[in-house]
C-alpha cells in the first residue's frame, strides 16, 4: 500500500519541482490534498505562483484539467452545465459545464457572487452536480483547487463558512527568498519549463493510491488527541465558532496523508501537528476584531497545540 502512495507522491513531486522552485511544504500539503481525495483553498497576493502551482500538478497526472474564472457575472450553470432545446431533435440536451473535469481550477472563487460559489457545494462534498432534477457523477478523481487574494476586498464577496468547511486545507505560497527568485529568474529565462512538462502518473494509478490510502493505521488514541484539539477550538476565546465534527475527520485523513508520503503505514503525532494548521485554521470563525488580522486562527492552531497533551510513543506503532 505504501509502495502504490509514496510512488505517486514522489514522482508528482519530482515533475513539479521542474517547475515550482522551493515552497515544498505548498506542494506537499496540494498532493496530500489529491491523494485524499479532496480539495485545497490557496490564499495568496497576485504573482505568486498559485496558477503555476495547480497548472504544474494538472500536467503531471493523466487527468482532464479545467480551470473557471470567477467573476460576479458567473452563473452557477457556467459551472455546472446547462440544458438547452436541440431544434433538429426537438429535445433537450445536457452540455456539461467545466466542473466535469478530474481537476477543477476556480481561480479567484471569492469573485463570484455566494449564489454562484454554492454552484460548487454539492460537487465537493458529494462528487456529483444535480441540473433540472438529474443528477449526474463526476468523475474519479475529482479535485476542486481554488485561489483568492487576500489584499482586495473590492468586488469580492467573502466565502461562507459552509464554503470554507468544503476545502480539506488552506494554504499559501508566499514571497520566495532571495536565493529562490533568482532561481526562478535562471529557470524561466528563456522559456516556461511548464510547456514542456508531461504526465508521470496516470488517472488509474492515482485512483489506486487514494482507495489504499485509508488503510494507513491510526490508533485509537491519536483520534482522541484529534478530538481533543478539535474540542479546544469550540472553547478557545475570541473564537465564536470552532471545528465541526467534519473538521476532525479532515485532519484524520490529512494525517493519514501525510504519514504515507513520509513512508509509513501508522500515523504519529507529528503528522496530526502538521497537519493540524491547514486543515482546521480555515474552519475558526473568529471575532469581528480578529478577522481582518492575517494569521490570527492560524496563531490560534499553533497555542492549541502546545497546550494539548500529546499521547506517547509507545501506542501509535503500526500493527504486526
Amino acid at each position: 500500500m505504501e509502495n502504490v502512495i509514496s510512488s505517486v507522491y514522489e514522482r508528482i513531486k519530482s515533475n513539479v519541482g521542474r517547475v515550482i522552485v522551493g515552497k515544498e511544504e505548498t506542494v506537499d500539503m496540494l498532493i496530500v490534498t489529491l491523494l485524499c481525495g479532496g480539495h485545497l483553498l490557496l490564499e495568496d497576493v497576485p504573482g505568486t505562483g498559485k496558477t503555476m502551482l495547480i497548472k504544474s500538478l494538472a500536467a503531471s497526472v493523466g487527468c482532464d484539467f479545467k480551470r473557471i474564472q470567477f467573476t460576479p457575472d458567473l452563473l452557477p450553470s457556467d459551472i455546472t452545465g446547462v440544458n438547452f432545446f436541440n431544434m433538429k431533435k426537438s429535445e433537450f440536451e445536457f452540455v456539461p459545464g467545466p466542473i466535469f473535469a478530474n481537476i477543477v481550477l476556480a481561480d479567484e472563487i471569492n469573485r463570484a457572487t455566494p449564489k454562484t460559489q454554492s454552484g460548487l457545494l454539492e460537487c465537493m462534498e458529494e462528487a456529483q452536480a444535480t441540473i433540472d432534477g438529474k443528477t449526474y457523477p463526476l468523475a474519479a478523481p475529482f479535485m476542486v483547487i481554488a485561489t483568492q487574494n487576500p489584499v482586495e476586498s473590492m468586488g469580492t464577496f467573502p466565502l461562507p463558512e459552509a464554503q470554507m468547511d468544503r476545502f480539506l486545507m488552506k494554504g499559501s505560497m508566499d514571497y520566495p527568498t532571495h536565493a529562490e527568485s533568482v532561481d526562478i529568474l535562471a529557470r524561466f529565462d528563456k522559456s516556461s519549463p511548464l510547456a514542456t512538462l508531461e504526465s508521470v502518473v496516470s488517472a488509474d494509478e492515482l485512483v489506486e493510491a487514494i482507495r489504499a490510502l485509508p488503510e494507513v493505521y491510526i490508533c485509537r488514541e491519536l483520534m482522541g488527541y484529534i478530538s481533543s484539539l478539535v474540542e479546544a477550538t469550540r472553547s478557545y476565546p475570541r473564537v465564536v465558532l470552532g471545528v465541526s465534527p467534519r473538521g476532525a475527520l479532515a485532519l484524520m485523513k490529512a494525517s493519514k496523508g501525510y504519514a504515507a508520503i513520509a513512508g509509513r503505514n501508522y500515523v504519529t503525532p507529528d503528522d496530526i501537528k502538521r497537519a493540524a494548521q491547514p486543515v482546521l485554521a480555515h474552519r475558526l470563525t473568529l471575532e469581528n476584531s480578529l478577522r481582518i488580522r492575517r494569521g490570527a486562527a492560524a496563531e490560534i492552531i499553533d497555542d492549541i497545540l502546545s497546550k494539548t497533551t500529546v499521547p506517547t510513543e509507545a501506542i501509535f506503532e503500526a500493527r504486526a
